[in-house]
């Protein structure tokens, strides 16, 4: 049964690799970037080797097909949005902590300039 996202291993495999384990190392990856100050698009070329990983785990652990650019794309996918929710969550946090008379938070993926009051009533 091949669908969009995964391959002959299934809903259960898919999740377990995919989102799971690769998800976790997107995660990691985009906090790591955040942290240290690099912008979105060094993460998104980082998590496209990690996309090759995850196809290589479906490969020798399921038996699913290696040289598939359907799913590497899918996967990889995934990962990169899973990465950047990680990355930004951490930027969010880092902006208004290191920056707090500048910004707020305003929800926990973004935040906003904070308003300014001039102490003249």
């Amino acid at each position: 049964m091949n669908t969009i996202l995964f391959d002959e291993g299934g809903l259960f495999v898919f999740l377990l690799v995919t989102v799971f384990l690769g998800g976790s190392g997107a995660y990691a990856t985009g906090k790591a970037m955040a942290n240290n100050w690099h912008e979105w698009p060094k993460l998104v070329v980082a998590l496209l080797g990690l996309g090759f990983a995850v196809r290589f785990i479906h490969f020798s652990l399921f038996e699913e097909s290696l040289l598939s650019l359907h799913y590497y794309v899918a996967d990889t996918l995934v990962l990169i949005l899973i990465g950047l929710l990680g990355f930004r969550y951490t930027r969010a946090g880092q902006m208004t902590r290191q920056y707090r008379w500048l910004y707020v938070r305003t929800g926990p993926f973004s935040w906003a300039e904070r308003e300014q009051t001039s102490g003249k009533e």
